[in-house]
């Protein structure tokens, strides 16, 4: 067993509390990593407010991580202790139905244990004041130790700056993914990008790379206009400076609407406004934010009918295994951004500042 800090969320709405746990060994099939580095990403902040449906309490939250193996369970084949590797919430066991279709890169293997925060044998691996501490999104990086279940690790280039990559654990690689995956931006089109957090830049890195030519970031915040211009958009506008619907807007901007359109926020009344955003007959609008629970979208049928598709995705489709390491091959190539994306650097102890700082979009 080893000792040491993680912050720890004993009940929602609450800061983080740093802590003194209790990491055991990992069992069969499991992986034990040293983390070396985490970001902060709304969906911590979203469970952490309690609006999660499988938000479970006490638990350790985190999953945009990088680190070292520490120790491996028995049966672990994929890795050994010293390799460097970035923790997935999305695993890719390549034995169910979803890892072997193309189509999509949900793996189900260990969906059910993940969600109640367990690890797949449906027990926890971190104690903390004789209490029992859940895992969260099977990855819990916000511990300097974390347990994984060994098809939810990617082993990367060993050379990568770990403060850097472990944005491929979610943010980036999901906003990216968006545009070239999902929505399989063509070179030459129009696109939308609602919502200019580290996932919308993302996104708008992507339609980039792609090959977009036009690529308009939609934030009510102007101080983010800036970094979203260096990432690919070739303009920024506020939903605030109109007097019409910013479908409306977008639509005589462009000549009838935008050819594919990425929705980064999370909320449903933007879903709908991204889709109507789109152009008649062939206009694709991504969901990439997560809306709280019970919450619902729509739309008048016509929009669909008259040939606009509506998309969701997670973790950009990329199957995590196979990607990820790929996905720090070309950040560490230059072909794709990472470093920008960073704004702050801050100690462990002041996790509760970076999510304040998350908070006001800095």
């Amino acid at each position: 067993v080893i000792k040491c800090k993680a912050a720890v969320a004993w009940e929602a709405g609450k800061p983080l509390s740093l802590e003194e746990v209790e990491v055991a060994p990992p069992k069969a099939h499991e992986v034990r990593i040293k983390i070396f580095a985490t970001a902060v990403c709304h969906t911590d902040a979203y469970t952490l407010s309690g609006a999660d449906p499988e938000g479970c309490f006490p638990v350790i939250l985190g999953h945009e991580g990088a680190g070292i193996v520490e120790s491996i369970g028995e049966g672990v084949t994929k890795v050994k202790p010293g390799d460097t590797v970035i923790p997935l919430y999305i695993p890719q066991c390549g034995e169910c139905k979803f890892c072997k279709n193309p189509k999509t890169n949900l793996c189900q293997k260990i969906r059910i244990t993940q969600g109640k925060g367990f690890m797949p044998d449906g027990t926890s691996r971190f104690t903390c004041k004789g209490k029992q501490i859940y895992h969260f999104m099977g990855t819990s990086t916000f511990s300097e130790y974390t347990v994984v279940a060994d098809i939810s690790v990617a082993k990367i280039d060993a050379a990568a700056p770990l403060d850097k990559v472990c944005l491929l654990g979610c943010g980036i690689s999901t906003g990216y993914g968006a545009a070239l995956n999902t929505a399989k931006v063509e070179r030459g089109s129009t696109c939308a990008v609602f919502g200019l957090g580290g996932v919308g830049l993302a996104v708008i890195m992507g339609c980039k790379i792609a090959g977009a030519s036009r690529i308009i970031g939609i934030d009510l915040n102007k101080d983010k206009y800036t970094k979203a211009k260096e990432m690919g958009a070739t303009e920024c506008i506020s939903p605030e400076d109109f007097k019409k619907p910013i479908q409306e807007v977008l639509v005589e901007m462009t000549d009838g609407g935008v050819d594919y359109s990425f929705e980064c926020i999370g909320n449903v009344g933007v879903m709908r406004a991204a889709l109507e955003a789109c152009h008649k007959g062939w206009g694709v609008s991504v969901i990439v934010g997560v809306a709280a629970a019970g919450q619902e979208i729509s739309t008048r049928p016509f929009q669909l009918v008259t040939g606009r598709t509506w998309k969701g995705t997670a973790f950009g489709g990329w199957k995590s295994v196979d990607s990820v390491p790929k996905l720090v091959s070309e950040y560490m190539s230059k072909k794709i951004k990472v470093d920008e994306f960073v704004t702050h650097t801050l100690p462990f102890d002041k996790i509760n500042e970076a999510f304040e700082l998350m908070h006001t979009g800095k």
